[in-house]
């Protein structure tokens, strides 16, 4: 039993390692401002009356040309409130994000969760004149993402369940007025912020199949954004997560999980070529993605957890335009009681 249980720890310490040497597609939105989406526990947990988790979390989304696509897209200007077509070439984009995320129980029940990201985004592109290839665009933007505040209700605690309700607010704190080598503003997608105000409802639910060994959970969100000042909406957002912790010993869990994620066109004020300026679906925006997500967590005494997860894409679709690929993401939690009791 003992070496059934070691080879079956190694086969998937080897699956969440070599996820990344897999050469499956991409999938995401104009100029690739994206982000790994895996649901972490102590994240969307609320934590005991008095207890403060707080996560440090990176992540690394490369942003490729799946094969197929010639990456040809329109391009969305918000200084002059234009959609130009076929405007330029994309080559990739890379966001290295870190994330602060602070989880605070008011009570047992009710807590508050505050999300700030530092982002660290470079991306590249060709304009196109003539039918082909003319002048390299190259975006290199840094500082922090917007922030969200995010209240949360455990509205079925039990000894071996959870349901949580959460209403979040993202504010515009991060910025929109990167520019590139040659002084062009990068468009809205690929901003470090979104530029408004928005709202995100969720739920989160866990329920322990076998106590302290084997438990399953789903997590389920959904994100409006309005219209900021250069006429630009942000698609709807939609995320499905489910999954599996599975505690092989007290300190290693094998936790896998499905993701899915729908992003409806993004929206723009805009004319398109001689016509008059009215609210226009933004070409090449939208996607629709499903991955799988590997991960392994590490409980370093009772104060300390790590975990490691690599997401890979299995079917998307990205409208001619940069994909997702294999991303990771590296987290510590802590925990900090303030409880008198």
């Amino acid at each position: 039993m003992r070496d059934r249980l070691s080879r079956m720890i190694w086969v998937w310490l080897g699956c969440v390692i070599g996820s990344g040497l897999v050469p499956i597609g991409q999938a995401e939105a104009s100029c690739g401002a994206v982000s790994c989406f895996v649901t972490i526990g102590s994240q969307q947990q609320v934590p005991q009356h008095g207890l403060l988790t707080a996560n440090f979390i990176y992540s690394y989304t490369p942003m490729t040309l799946p094969s197929g696509s010639n990456g040809i897209i329109a391009e969305a200007d918000q200084e002059n409130r234009r959609i130009i077509p076929n405007h330029h070439r994309e080559l990739g984009t890379i966001t290295n994000s870190y994330t602060l995320d602070v989880n605070y129980g008011i009570t047992d029940r009710l807590g508050v969760q505050v999300t700030l990201p530092w982002l660290n985004r470079h991306h590249e592109h060709f304009h196109r004149h003539g039918g082909g290839d003319a002048e390299l665009h190259q975006w290199v933007g840094q500082g922090i993402g917007d922030l969200r505040v995010t209240t949360k209700y455990n509205v079925l605690p039990t000894l071996r369940s959870m349901l949580i309700v959460g209403l979040g607010v993202e504010l515009p704190t991060g910025g929109t007025d990167t520019r590139d080598n040659l002084g062009q503003k990068l468009e809205p997608s690929g901003q470090l912020g979104r530029g408004n105000v928005g709202l995100i409802p969720s739920l989160y639910q866990t329920y322990e199949l076998i106590p302290h060994r084997l438990n399953q959970f789903t997590f389920a969100s959904y994100r409006h954004t309005f219209k900021n000042n250069d006429g630009y909406q942000f698609g709807d957002e939609f995320i499905v997560n489910a999954g599996l912790n599975l505690v092989t010993f007290p300190w290693l869990v094998l936790t896998g999980q499905v993701n899915y994620r729908y992003m409806v066109h993004d929206t723009m004020s805009a004319s398109l070529g001689t016509e008059p300026i009215m609210d226009r679906a933004v070409p090449n925006t939208g996607s629709s993605w499903f991955g799988v997500s590997p991960g392994v967590l590490f409980n370093l005494g009772e104060s300390w957890q790590a975990y490691f997860f690599a997401q890979v894409p299995v079917v998307r679709d990205a409208n001619n335009n940069l994909a997702q690929g294999t991303s990771y993401t590296f987290g510590i939690t802590r925990y900090f009681s303030f409880s008198s009791s």
